[in-house]
């Protein structure tokens, strides 16, 4: 058990990020967090930042933002069980993750074609777009 496990002082952001599972490599935990995504109470944060335990972190991931409240501390990683310890995210994050997810996947059935467009379709395409152009 390291310093940090204790909960006695804080650990760094990337590293917890690391610790927690959150990103793959601590490299990129602390891209993530130079890019400016990850929040603390709508302010940027630092690789660097000392974080401890009851702080509320916003996160970033993709499409996915989570706004996680971090319960415990650790600078080490370890398995995928003891790493979901570390933080829960709150009841309205995982309500509007899923409901952005859902939105998600029915505009994407939405804007998939039915078919690709064959010869009488590409000529129909074509004199709508000549129609349209201005000067002629």
């Amino acid at each position: 058990m390291s310093r940090n496990e204790a909960g006695s002082d804080g650990v760094r952001l990337d590293r917890w990020l690391w610790a927690a599972r959150l990103y793959k490599t601590r490299a990129i935990a602390k891209q993530a967090v130079e890019g400016g995504k990850v929040h603390s109470g709508g302010d940027r944060l630092k690789p660097g930042r000392e974080i401890s335990v009851g702080m509320q972190l916003t996160v970033r991931q993709g499409w996915d933002e989570r706004t996680l409240l971090v319960t415990g501390l650790s600078e080490t990683r370890r398995g995928a069980s003891e790493a979901a310890l570390l933080y829960q995210e709150t009841a309205e994050s995982i309500a509007k993750r899923e409901k952005i997810g859902e939105q998600r996947r029915l505009h994407a059935l939405l804007d998939q074609p039915i078919a690709r467009p064959d010869k009488k379709d590409r000529r129909l395409r074509q004199q709508l777009k000549h129609q349209r152009e201005p000067g002629e």
